[in-house]
């Protein structure tokens, strides 16, 4: 089932994100986006498989999801808010966001290959040129990470 939101059709699938965000394999870490309100909240997905290159490493035999990699998962959706909301807007061009503060980071249970992160993002208020949001993953409907994000709009100083 599709919705139409602006110019967009829900779901958003991997091409389009592309198009919103400057990441790419193997740092692209949003599979698609099945809701948003804009300037409000979204609600993504990330597909964990056993073929992703970081389960090489961590760990050997136990393959577990690293936690700064859900919550890089979780600052690309909120990038993803923020440039969906301002392509419906009609803003042309596309601002690189970065990470400038990571807060209250929870990891309540590990993720293993075959799960799959549910990434709601809520924009808690928007001030000079930075965003603050707070964050959730779910896999099957449980909270295995949360954190509070802020995200800046580049300076081309």
């Amino acid at each position: 089932m599709s919705e139409k939101i602006g110019t967009l059709t829900l779901p958003i699938n991997v091409e389009q994100i592309q198009q919103l965000l400057p990441h790419r394999y193997p740092f692209l870490l949003v599979d698609r986006v099945i809701e948003i309100v804009p300037d409000v909240n979204v609600v993504a997905l990330k597909n964990v498989t056993i073929n992703e290159p970081f389960f090489q490493g961590h760990f050997p035999g136990h393959p577990v999801m690293p936690g700064v990699l859900i919550v890089e998962a979780m600052a690309q959706t909120a990038g993803l808010l923020t440039q969906i909301s301002r392509h419906l807007k009609g803003d042309k061009g596309s601002p690189l966001f970065y990470l400038v503060k990571v807060d209250n980071a929870r990891f309540n249970a590990p993720v293993v290959p075959g799960d799959q992160l549910r990434m709601e993002v809520t924009l808690k208020r928007l001030m000079r040129g930075m965003g603050l949001f707070v964050a959730r993953t779910l896999v099957d409907g449980k909270e295995v990470a949360s954190c509070e994000l802020m995200c800046a709009a580049r300076s081309d100083k």
